[in-house]
């Protein structure tokens, strides 16, 4: 990516590049997700994008690294997104609870990144419900993100990467939504295979680790440079795996634990003794991610992605209107010193003018 000497100049380009060439994507699949066939499918993918197009918003941010194909990088993460976004909500808000449904429904985040696969009938990832016709929706989602790939000059260089961190993003999903009774059973067992990975965190922890993308959209906007090496791949893997990714989601959770709790929905952050542990092992991820970043290429990039992703989740109306959440935010924020504070204020900004124009910044 070109060098940014400080934030400001980062920011400007997001506002100039990638956030027009997200809400071109997003119009196009929200438009496609209107003709769906049938009524629920259709509901959960407008839902999906309508409620959460921020993780496009945010996810898109790594299409920098790919310089001048940063609109490929968008194409790609806009796509993949919102599968992960819409098969979370299938799995969510409907009344299945078998782990076949959920293994086969993610199938398709495999076949996104499998180039060599062969992508079944549209209807095939519905096979364990009723609701199956989607009129080419989900498919199409899969075959824009291997378009994408197929346009990088290395992509065996990092296919194995990608596939070891969808994978357990994958296996994350089926666990945790599976009956309630067996999901926490299932994800102990699940990090006990993985502890080497893991061995200074808890099952919860690890499973936050798991639950992120942005490991592979890095991995894709620096495929998309023609620059990819096994070597590559793997720094930028392990970079992200587990402590930038750990860190992300557990934030994401953090301000969601009041509408989990009333939705009965599991929440990583409900499984610490106490709101002191908690912070403690929220800054021991912040700084274990600062160390992460600091050694990728392009360091000071990632190093703004990790200052900046308490800014973006924190800066969020539910931390306001929670006492507690606040007082978890202050000390947060400081610790990413000015550039924290800086991505705080230029998403509190960027929310205020979305919701003045009546879109919602979710």
């Amino acid at each position: 990516m070109a060098k940014a000497a400080i934030p400001v100049r980062f920011i400007a380009q997001i506002y100039r590049k990638i956030f027009p060439e997200v809400r071109t994507q997003l119009l196009y699949w929200e438009k496609r997700a209107e003709e769906i066939p049938n009524r629920e499918l259709r509901k959960q993918a407008l839902a999906s994008m309508r409620q959460k197009r921020f993780h496009c918003q945010g996810g898109a941010v790594f299409a920098l690294l790919a310089g001048e194909n940063y609109r490929e990088a968008v194409r790609f993460i806009v796509a993949y997104q919102t599968i992960s976004d819409y098969l979370d909500n299938l799995c969510d808000r409907s009344n299945s609870q078998d782990p076949g449904d959920f293994a086969a429904l993610h199938e398709a985040l495999r076949h996104c990144l499998s180039l060599h696969a062969e992508i079944p009938p549209g209807s095939e990832y519905y096979r364990f419900r009723n609701d199956k016709e989607d009129g080419g929706y989900l498919r199409e989602l899969v075959q824009t993100c291997r378009e994408v790939l197929r346009k990088t000059k290395h992509y065996g260089s990092m296919e194995e990467e990608l596939l070891r961190l969808c994978t357990l993003y994958c296996a994350l999903q089926i666990h945790k939504h599976a009956p309630v009774s067996e999901r926490v059973p299932r994800l102990r067992s699940w990090f006990r295979e993985h502890k080497e990975w893991a061995s200074d965190m808890d099952w919860h922890e690890f499973s936050a680790c798991a639950g992120s993308t942005l490991g592979i959209f890095s991995l894709v906007s620096y495929g998309l440079t023609g620059k990819m090496t096994p070597e590559l791949a793997r720094k930028i893997a392990e970079g992200y795996f587990p402590y930038i990714q750990g860190f992300h989601i557990l934030l994401d959770y953090l301000i969601d634990q009041e509408e989990d709790r009333a939705g009965g929905d599991l929440n990583f952050c409900f499984y610490y003794e106490s709101e002191e542990i908690m912070l403690r092992r929220l800054f021991h991820f912040f700084r274990m991610a600062k160390v992460q970043a600091g050694q990728l290429p392009d360091a000071a990039f990632h190093l703004w992605i990790v200052k900046g992703l308490p800014g973006l989740y924190l800066s969020d109306g539910k931390v306001s209107r929670n006492a507690g959440l606040k007082r978890l935010a202050k000390p947060l924020i400081r610790e990413g010193g000015w550039t924290g504070k800086f991505f705080y204020w230029q998403a509190k900004l960027y929310r205020l003018i979305l919701n003045r124009k009546g879109k919602p910044f979710s």
